[in-house]
């Protein structure tokens, strides 16, 4: 634009300006031109210093652009996320279980259908039982059949047994004692002691399908610190669970599902629990004898039973005491 040829567009706009101002303001306009024209050397000599950041900035920024990168990596978490194969693992690891569950409940109908036809007084009380009135409800009704049909309610109470312990459902104490009440105590201890062992062992193989990669995923340091004390232990598992069988310190269902995800073997974990559950079922047993006599199932565990009992869990824990000092003294 000439410099003529401004005043009058000013006047035509209204705007008042002096000669002066435009006179500046063009001779600005001519500098600035010429400094955009300038070769690159000298447009870098006129450039002002860009202050260098300091070095100990540049690992938080790696670190920053890192997890912008990967939103998994996380401070305050060690957890790893699973992987797609291990995903896919564990969905179908829970569709054989549901599926393991479904034809349990179609083996429950089977023998519920195989029994003897029974009146609607009787039906009401073919459940398994909750609390020591239902136990007593359904001894009476299978004791009416138990001589005629010894063998339907011997395989009808074993496979509602082994169905309770496999899926870790309470219950079984009171099958147990229903089991002293109609049976003979040789009879009575073999069959609690073989469904107790059979149960819990398809639960820890149940477990070793499913639970071990979400246990381990949830819980790596727990698991990890359970199974160092477990190879500590190892030479004398045996007698670490027939203590842990014959005292209430940790559930028989905790037992069962996390068992498979430490490392117990499925050797020493079924055959400690045949033998460790056999204190405890004698006692259940005796309370059998005496069952249209109770009024709740505490009253099988006397002051004088559960001494007897803790005693022999104590004993069953001398002889790994005692390889564990040999071990001391040889090493």
């Amino acid at each position: 634009m000439d410099f003529e040829t401004t005043p009058l567009l000013a006047e035509t706009g209204g705007i008042e300006v002096s000669e002066k101002e435009l006179k500046c303001n063009y001779n600005k306009s001519l500098e600035t031109s010429s400094s955009s024209t300038m070769s690159p050397s000298a447009q870098l000599t006129t450039a002002p210093q860009i202050k260098e950041l300091p070095q100990h900035d540049q690992p938080a920024d790696e670190n920053a652009s890192a997890k912008m990168s990967n939103p998994n990596i996380t401070a305050s978490s060690p957890k790893k996320p699973m992987s797609a194969a291990e995903r896919s693992a564990t969905k179908k690891s829970l569709f054989i279980l549901a599926g393991i569950f479904v034809m349990s409940l179609a083996a429950m109908f089977y023998v519920y259908m195989i029994f003897p036809e029974l009146n609607e007084s009787e039906k009401q009380h073919m459940k398994i039982p909750r609390d020591i009135q239902d136990a007593k409800m359904l001894a009476k009704v299978l004791d009416r059949y138990k001589d005629m049909y010894y063998f339907e309610v011997m395989f009808g109470v074993v496979v509602a047994y082994i169905f309770l312990q496999t899926f870790a459902i309470p219950g079984s104490l009171f099958l147990s004692i229903l089991l002293g009440f109609l049976y003979r105590f040789p009879i009575a201890l073999f069959l609690i002691c073989f469904c107790s062992s059979l149960g819990a062992t398809l639960c820890y193989s149940l477990s070793n399908l499913v639970g071990r990669r979400l246990i381990r995923h949830f819980w790596p340091k727990k698991i990890s610190e359970w199974s160092k004390h477990v190879d500590k232990h190892r030479d004398s598992l045996f007698n670490y669970m027939l203590f842990l069988r014959m005292t209430p310190i940790l559930p028989n269902w905790f037992i069962n599902l996390a068992s498979p995800v430490i490392g117990v073997p499925l050797f020493t974990f079924a055959f400690g629990t045949f033998c460790g559950v056999a204190p405890p079922s004698v006692l259940a047993i005796q309370a059998g004898k005496t069952l249209q006599k109770m009024t709740s199932s505490s009253d099988a565990f006397s002051w004088t039973s559960m001494g007897i009992l803790s005693l022999c869990a104590c004993l069953s824990l001398v002889p790994g005491l005692l390889k564990n000092k040999l071990k001391k003294k040889v090493e």
